[in-house]
């Protein structure tokens, strides 16, 4: 019976926490007087490290960058990480745990951390978007392979 739970897929989130968080507002006050509509530039970015036997940190990274004309209104650099134990999965199965289950987890903690600092920095908060990490994943494999990528429909 031992030998039998040994041998079970585990599949556990250990701990999911704000790694790293800025906000600058190089341009403040002056830039916060402009009437212009600010252009939005939003940057994802997920990361998967071991960090011992049958334990891994996922990391899911956004840039938020704001400007009016070539002036930065406000920038901010997110990371946000989970911590998982994944054991007995098949090989084959391992990139797509890492590289969509887990960042699915971990995203929703990274948007409201986004919103709230921009908010907090005095501006309406930005909403990132759902991600669909399984397109994501696919898209990065097929860029791996060098073939042309599947469209990422949202």
């Amino acid at each position: 019976m031992a030998d039998q739970q040994a041998q079970d897929p585990v599949f556990q989130i250990q701990r999911v926490y704000l790694k790293d968080l800025s906000l600058e507002q190089p341009n403040s006050p002056a830039i916060l007087l402009e009437q212009e509509q600010p252009t939005v530039d939003i940057q994802l970015g997920v990361d998967a490290q071991p960090v011992a036997e049958g334990i891994f940190e996922i990391t899911v990274s956004a840039t938020v960058q704001t400007k009016i004309q070539d002036k930065t209104v406000f920038l901010v650099e997110a990371k946000q990480a989970g911590i998982f134990e994944i054991r007995n999965l098949p090989e084959d199965q391992m990139g797509a745990i890492l590289g969509i289950a887990c960042p699915q987890i971990v995203y929703p903690y990274l948007r409201g951390n986004v919103a709230d600092v921009i908010q907090r920095g005095g501006f309406p908060p930005v909403h990132l978007a759902e991600i669909n990490f399984q397109a994501m994943y696919e898209q990065q494999q097929a860029n791996a392979a060098g073939q042309p990528a599947p469209t990422l429909a949202q």
